[in-house]
Order: C-alpha cells, then sequence, then structure tokens
C-alpha cells in the first residue's frame, strides 16, 4: 500500500530502509532530540527497559500492523525517505480511533512534507480503515509541530499531564483531535484548498518531530 500526493509518498517501512533511515535520523539528532521519545528508569526491582534495534522496531511494527493495531509508514519526499509516520493504539469495538506520531528530516523542513503526510495518513483512516477518530499528543512548547495539525483544522481538546517520557522526563502533552464527521470532504483537500489561499511567503516552519511512542529504535 503506498499513498502519494504529489512529491509526498508514505509506504510500509521495511528492513531493507535501515542505512538510509540510521543515515537521516543521525544528521537530524540534535533538532530531534527535544520531541524524542526515552525510556524512563526502571521501577525499584523491575526490568530494566532498552529501546529497540532499528530490525527490532521494524519487526514489531509490522506484528502489530499483522495485527491491525498499528500502520507503519516511511515518509518520502521526491523518492527519498525523510521520515517516519505511525498510525497507532488502533482500537476498534465502540473507540475506531487511534493516533499518529511523526518526525521529519529538518532539510525538507517548510516543503509542506508533513501536513501532506499526516493528511494522506488520517483520509486512508477514515475513509478506507473506518476509523472515526485520529488524535495527535504534542508537547506545548513544540510550536512547529502545534502549527501542522493547526493548519490541517485539528481540535485542540485540552492537556494531559506527564503523558510521555520525552528528553529523559515525564512531559505534558497538548491533545488535537479529529472525527471522520469534521472532514467529509477529505483532509487531504482541506489542506491544498488552505495552502491555495495563503498569502505567497506565509509558509513557516515544520515540525521536526511530533510524538513518537517507546517503538522508535536506537541506531
Amino acid at each position: 500500500m503506498i499513498l502519494v500526493d504529489g512529491d509526498v509518498a508514505l509506504r510500509p517501512i521495511k528492513v531493507r530502509d535501515q542505512r538510509v533511515w540510521r543515515e537521516v535520523n543521525r544528521r537530524n539528532r540534535d533538532w530531534l532530540r527535544p520531541w524524542e521519545a526515552t525510556v524512563p528508569p526502571p521501577a525499584p526491582g523491575g526490568p530494566v527497559a532498552q529501546r529497540p534495534t532499528y530490525r527490532q522496531m521494524v519487526r514489531h511494527l509490522r506484528s502489530e500492523a499483522n495485527a491491525g493495531r498499528m500502520l507503519p509508514f516511511a515518509i518520502e519526499y521526491q523518492g527519498r525517505l525523510v521520515g517516519q509516520l505511525t498510525v497507532a493504539g488502533i482500537t476498534w469495538g465502540s473507540m475506531c480511533s487511534g493516533h499518529v506520531g511523526y518526525w521529519v528530516d529538518q532539510a525538507v523542513a517548510g516543503r509542506g512534507v508533513m501536513p501532506t503526510a499526516v493528511a494522506l495518513a488520517v483520509d486512508h483512516c477514515f475513509q478506507v480503515v473506518g476509523l472515526h477518530r485520529i488524535e495527535v499528543c504534542i508537547r506545548p512548547e513544540n510550536g512547529p509541530s502545534r502549527r501542522v495539525v493547526e493548519k490541517l483544522g485539528f481540535r485542540e481538546e485540552g492537556l494531559r499531564p506527564r503523558y510521555l517520557h520525552i528528553d529523559g522526563a515525564w512531559r505534558d502533552h497538548l491533545i488535537y483531535a479529529l472525527t471522520a464527521e469534521e472532514t467529509p470532504d477529505g483532509l487531504l483537500r482541506r489542506w491544498h484548498r488552505s495552502r491555495q489561499q495563503r498569502p505567497a511567503g506565509a509558509q513557516g516552519p515544520q515540525d521536526p518531530r511530533g510524538p513518537q511512542g517507546p517503538d522508535q529504535a536506537t541506531e
């Protein structure tokens, strides 16, 4: 499955992406670190958790995808891997929801890559997968990432104190959400309309990283 809009594409992340993924991630290390999920200290007497290797991460993502709980994508721009987007925590039954996390290469920030990728993923979740609600959880300090979801029309719903372990500590996160009823014509169409209406030169910096869960790999 490949989702495409212009120069931006989402495709399944693969083991053979390891070399390029590592190069992009390493080159952006300082830029991404303030927003990167970390492993909290173990409880007294509890096991010591470690971040997975790249191969372990991909195997886990595939297993969760096969179980219907996750949609893991590599983000491509002009045919080159530039980041990662994952729809995780997919829940069915009376909820039918999931949450989106992502990161993108600083070298392509400001080109509309991340909003386009999020819009592609959300439309797929609503129109094909059958989810009803999508959340994005973002640290209040991450202004560029908040601007991405605000551009797309996500609603801010409130604050979750000490929600995720990020950059070495438990951090508050703002909750943004959309439901299928709010995007009857598709989120990608909304994004394209907003870009056409924006004055020339008004494109701001994009987010280096949205929320990432504990599956983010080591190098």
